[in-house]
């Protein structure tokens, strides 16, 4: 691994950290600990981007860019990044959680989620056709 590797590895741990603290403090601080489902939905967000992209469509088709199974991973994957940003804003709209922990938690989600996702976008390899 590179120099560049070694400090971006480290800038995304750090990003990781803040937003995993960011999340817990939302919790800690008001003493209920449903934002916590936040991490989990922005940690589970990627899966489903990850099981599909590899069902690409033939290549013979011409018509359509795109695979059934891959345009389903990406719509399953924003409804639970969506489902991410909305759950904090619902249970605070219902009272259930304080204003300050939706914020919170939205931030913090944001960043484990970005930071996910920066990560798979700059150590992705790339397709070789001699593998």
């Amino acid at each position: 691994m590179s120099n560049a590797g070694i400090k971006t590895v480290i800038l995304l741990s750090f990003v990781l950290a803040v937003g995993f603290l960011l999340v817990i403090l939302s919790c800690a601080l008001w003493a209920n600990w449903l934002p916590l489902l936040v991490a989990l939905t922005f940690v589970l967000a990627p899966l489903p981007n990850a099981v599909f992209a590899r069902c690409g469509g033939d290549d013979f088709s011409t018509e359509y860019d795109g695979s059934g199974p891959v345009d389903l991973g990406r719509f399953i994957t924003a409804t639970v990044v969506v489902t991410g940003f909305a759950l904090p804003l619902v249970l605070a709209h219902s009272e259930v959680i304080t204003k300050g922990a939706c914020a919170m938690s939205i931030a913090g989600g944001g960043l484990v989620y970005g930071t996910i996702m920066a990560y798979s976008q700059t150590f992705k390899q790339g397709d070789s056709d001699y593998d």
